[in-house]
């Protein structure tokens, strides 16, 4: 049998502090610290815990040569390569977790950006809970909890020594950008016509050109920037209501202007998923359609292969998608909102994603804005809300 370390892998010393009654008796503070070691290994999900021994030995094993597991372990504690095999650190040659090593390596992610990416994917997350501790309210309980916030501007001049400048005349596009504001109140029982989501998806999500820059190399024109022209970032839908669109699971071909089904849903099958898309955050929910930001790494490594800046450049692209989205419904009287605290593993199951190919890094969605206000919103202009 031969072996090998994963590809990408981090090691995270932790300390954890017990109180010990004897301790105190002995003249200590109570507190015993005790070190331990945690491994994060993309593709896996789950943070592993690990021995001083299996710590040890996975910084002398190679995580491109091959090795004889005999071999290593008449150097090396059998045990705890044997540990390593079960938890999947060390892949042996021809298993399934080799060839899913062998696809991450191929995919050229930043050990990094793997590590981040999957340290932050949820799964059945229900933010209810977390929503109740960290309650937006103006009764002061935020302040109780979290202290006072950092300053509103971080300024770096006194204010005699700034420079003034003119305000630009009002045009069409300060009405426009002055009436976006985030929905929490999205209306249950309407519709949106198949011309107001076919506008919104185009004008977001639609390319206005392809071709290639050179030779086989098919780059996109789009009405937002992408990181090398590329526009790795894709949409996903769950549609819920819209006029001769049936509720279901889409993606939407930016070429093509065009829906590819995916899955058909019944109205309440497509609610429930909503909800756990988003994390239960309740609010969301009744949004006409969600449109889920995908993105795909290896079209964006393609080029920037193991590149410090490649992931970041991805999530750039997702707020140029939701800003534009978000301008594209209000335009037509909609409503828009973005969310990152959303379930990955969730949505990505339910379109069939390899994570380590695509994954979503945020839900946005748009639709009609219910007639009263039962959630907050942050409308501080009266854009939408009147006092």
């Amino acid at each position: 049998m031969h072996v090998r370390r994963r590809t990408i892998l981090m090691l995270e010393p932790r300390e954890r502090l017990d109180f010990d009654l004897s301790l105190i008796a002995s003249g200590g503070n109570g507190l015993r610290s005790t070190l331990q070691w945690f491994a994060l290994a993309p593709p896996r999900d789950a943070e592993i815990e690990l021995s001083a021994d299996e710590t040890a030995l996975l910084g002398v094993l190679s995580p491109t040569q091959w090795m004889d597991f005999d071999e290593l372990a008449r150097a090396h504690p059998r045990a705890a390569l044997e540990g390593l095999l079960a938890k999947e650190l060390i892949v042996q040659q021809g298993s399934a977790a080799a060839a899913r090593d062998e696809q991450l390596r191929g995919t050229h992610w930043r050990s990094a950006s793997a590590v981040l990416h999957y340290a932050s994917r949820w799964r059945g997350i229900d933010t209810e809970a977390i929503q109740k501790d960290l309650a937006e309210s103006g009764d002061g309980d935020l302040l109780a909890k979290l202290g006072a916030p950092p300053a509103l501007v971080c300024e770096r001049a006194p204010a005699h020594e700034r420079i003034a400048l003119a305000r630009a005349p009002d045009s069409p596009l300060d009405a426009l950008l002055g009436s976006r504001v985030t929905c929490r109140n999205f209306d249950a029982a309407r519709t949106l016509t198949r011309e107001q989501f076919s506008a919104v998806l185009y004008r977001a999500w639609g390319a206005r050109a392809a071709q290639d820059f050179a030779p086989d190399v098919p780059l996109l024109k789009k009405g937002v920037p992408s990181a090398g022209g590329l526009h790795a970032t894709e949409c996903y839908l769950l549609v819920q209501r819209v006029d001769e669109i049936a509720p279901g699971l889409y993606h939407y071909h930016p070429v093509d202007h065009a829906l590819e089904p995916i899955r058909m849903l019944s109205s309440d099958e497509a609610a429930a998923l909503a909800r756990k898309f988003v994390a239960a955050q309740n609010y969301f929910v009744d949004a006409q359609v969600l449109a889920i930001a995908v993105s795909r790494f290896r079209r964006n490594f393609w080029k920037y292969r193991n590149h410090a800046k490649a992931y970041r450049a991805l999530i750039l692209d997702v707020g140029h998608l939701s800003q534009t989205q978000y301008l594209a419904a209000t335009e037509l009287g909609l409503a828009a909102f973005i969310t990152a605290a959303i379930n990955e593993v969730d949505i990505e199951q339910a379109f069939g994603l390899d994570p380590v190919e695509e994954s979503p890094l945020a839900v946005t969605g748009f639709g009609i804005r219910a007639a009263e206000r039962h959630e907050v919103e942050w409308d501080p202009l009266r854009a939408v809300w009147p006092a």
